[in-house]
């Protein structure tokens, strides 16, 4: 069975995760776990988590998930080392919204094709020295990262599903046609899935 952690931090962007977490828990081969600093954090939306792992005792993982929120500026040497280490060793990320500037800001978007909210946000961040420009994009996936703004999680969602190999591209495309349609235009173009 692979694993998904999801990085969640107080204050996090409980919609920008619930296609990709949905998506992958539903699938026979991942499972979702949450990791934070915390045992407890609450979303946006008001939603309290209690929180599977802490961030500096958790399993082996096959995709790290950085889901964005209010409180991404944060200075975090145990945030920092998982990303670092992740990023290094070639397992995939996908980071969307605040902590696509938390990336930007720690300087591990400087080798990525990448995009986020807005590059203007980061323009004072001395450790962001990309090779490629910003590129704005709702997501972009490039090698083992994929970047997304706030209002992208369903782009967030197929660019991870097709970087980790979730399924055909055809299926992929499938449901995310479904997500972004709804039922019964899914149905015109593909047939009632629950017949």
């Amino acid at each position: 069975m692979k694993r998904a952690l999801f990085l969640l931090l107080d204050e996090y962007a409980d919609w920008e995760a619930a296609y990709l977490s949905a998506t992958l828990n539903e699938g026979k081969e991942w499972a979702v776990s949450t990791i934070s600093l915390h045992d407890h954090v609450t979303s946006i939306g008001g939603f309290k988590t209690a929180v599977d792992y802490k961030i500096n005792n958790h399993p082996d993982f096959d995709l790290l998930v950085l889901i964005g929120g209010n409180t991404w500026d944060i200075e975090s040497e145990d945030i920092f080392h998982l990303v670092d280490k992740t990023l290094n060793k070639n397992i995939p990320v996908g980071a969307i919204c605040g902590a696509v500037d938390y990336l930007a800001r720690n300087g591990f978007l400087n080798h990525f094709k990448h995009t986020g909210n807005s590059v203007y946000f980061w323009q004072n961040y001395e450790n962001y020295q990309p090779d490629v420009e910003f590129m704005e994009e709702q997501a972009v996936k490039d090698k083992n990262l994929v970047t997304a703004n706030g209002t992208a999680p369903i782009e967030f969602t197929e660019l991870i599903l097709h970087m980790i190999n979730f399924d055909t591209a055809e299926e992929i495309e499938k449901t995310m046609y479904m997500y972004r349609h709804g039922f019964y235009k899914y149905s015109e173009k593909y047939g009632n899935p629950y017949l």
